[in-house]
């Protein structure tokens, strides 16, 4: 019998420096030993200094690309990256919703780490009502989740007493990420919705400007852990130990004017 691949979807925009986007969840699934394709819902003129345009994929053709790929070679596991418009998050919603797949990630990009925004104002309200309470885990940042929850977050105290409010009554199970609070150390937050437990996942800040696509990386690294049928917390946990080194190896090159990638392929060469 053939040996059969894990397979991964992305469904994001591109970034054409390579650092994030498309570009990165695909370096993060072969980097993870999965078999990653993609959907386009938008290019993205951008660098490692910032966003300058973004030109949306037309909507028919973003759900067509998504049959093409499920109807034909299927996924264990798909991510959710930016999604700019109502219709668009409408739609892939309910083009997925035609799948039995159980592992979708979805990282609810909103703004760029250049802090340009991503995300028109008013498809906020269907992100919450249309697609997150459908997903199995979403991986907000410290000003995503200020969006999703309306308020400020002042610091890392707030997280465990803030995190169930993001997983919709407890459905949905929620990364909240805390690498933009200060401090030395970080420490995430994890709540799995299956479980109703919170896990706490500390590490070292690591002097750094090379953090552009991290949230991609890392959302794309749960993802590849999800198809490999890792337990969630154990698919959360390596996927944060992955982003970890990423950037820590990631630190030490320099590409790029402005916050430049991390290094996915950290395993292979160095």
């Amino acid at each position: 019998m053939k040996k059969q691949y894990r397979r991964t979807l992305s469904i994001a925009g591109s970034d054409p420096s390579g650092g994030a986007g498309i570009q990165a969840d695909l370096k993060t699934f072969s980097a993870c030993g999965c078999y990653g394709a993609t959907v386009i819902v938008a290019v993205v003129d951008e660098n490692t200094v910032g966003v300058t345009g973004v030109h949306p994929v037309p909507v028919p053709f973003v759900t067509g690309q998504i049959r093409s790929v499920l109807d034909d070679i299927g996924a264990d596991a798909i991510k959710i990256g930016m999604l700019h418009s109502s219709e668009l998050i409408r739609s892939v919603q309910e083009t997925l919703a035609q799948y039995d797949i159980k592992n979708i990630v979805l990282d609810p990009v909103m703004v760029a780490t250049s802090g340009d925004k991503l995300l028109q104002d008013e498809a906020i309200s269907t992100l919450q009502e249309k697609l997150i309470p459908h997903v199995r885990i979403i991986t907000p940042n410290i000003p995503e989740a200020e969006i999703l929850l309306g308020k400020k977050i002042k610091s890392q105290k707030d997280l465990p007493l803030l995190v169930k409010d993001l997983s919709f009554g407890r459905s949905v199970s929620v990364l909240l990420k805390a690498g933009h609070l200060s401090g030395d150390e970080l420490t995430d937050v994890f709540y799995n919705a299956e479980t109703d437990e919170i896990i706490e996942l500390s590490s070292k800040r690591i002097a750094t400007k090379n953090t552009h696509g991290t949230g991609c990386t890392l959302s794309s690294a749960i993802t590849s852990f999800l198809a490999h049928d890792l337990p969630l917390n154990d698919a959360v946990r390596k996927a944060k130990d992955y982003i970890d080194r990423a950037i820590l190896i990631g630190s030490e090159y320099e590409i790029g004017k402005g916050h430049g990638p991390v290094h996915h392929f950290f395993d292979f060469w160095r």
